[in-house]
């Protein structure tokens, strides 16, 4: 078999391969793995941020990622529909520290705080609607 064909295909079941573990994992809610101090490292990069009394959806985002735009409108949404939660948005651009202490490392990148800046949970990727609202219900009563 010609070597150049055996390349080939190789290449293409490592991209299909590789597509196919990103369609799966892309948006899912993880545990947290970063200390629980979230909020008042967010607090002090945006001090006019707002925490939610019951959760914040922390979103980071970057100006050309298509990906973003789709998370802005799900989680606003979500934020405008269930009591106590809010959503806000920080540009990963203009905050590299906050980024780097964060552990963020792409574009859109989603934090589930509690009521009291902790973090929960973390999704990257663009998370649908019914990820975001399974990733709050344990916070609910909170």
């Amino acid at each position: 078999m010609n070597p150049g064909l055996v390349l080939l295909l190789a290449a293409v079941v490592v991209a299909v391969g590789f597509g196919l573990y990103r369609r799966r994992t892309d948006g899912t809610f993880a545990p947290a793995t970063v200390e629980p101090t979230v909020w008042s490292s967010v607090a002090a990069s945006v001090p006019d941020a707002e925490l939610g009394e019951r959760a914040t959806l922390l979103q980071f985002s970057s100006a050309f990622c298509a990906p973003c735009r789709t998370t802005r409108v799900v989680l606003s949404d979500v934020a405008g529909k269930v009591d106590g939660v809010a959503h806000v948005e920080i540009d990963a651009e203009e905050h590299l520290d906050l980024v780097r202490a964060l552990d963020v490392r792409r574009t859109p990148t989603t934090l589930v705080l509690d009521g009291n800046g902790h973090e929960v949970t973390r999704a990257a990727g663009a998370p649908r609607r019914e990820q975001v609202l399974a990733a709050l219900p344990a916070l609910q009563g909170a």
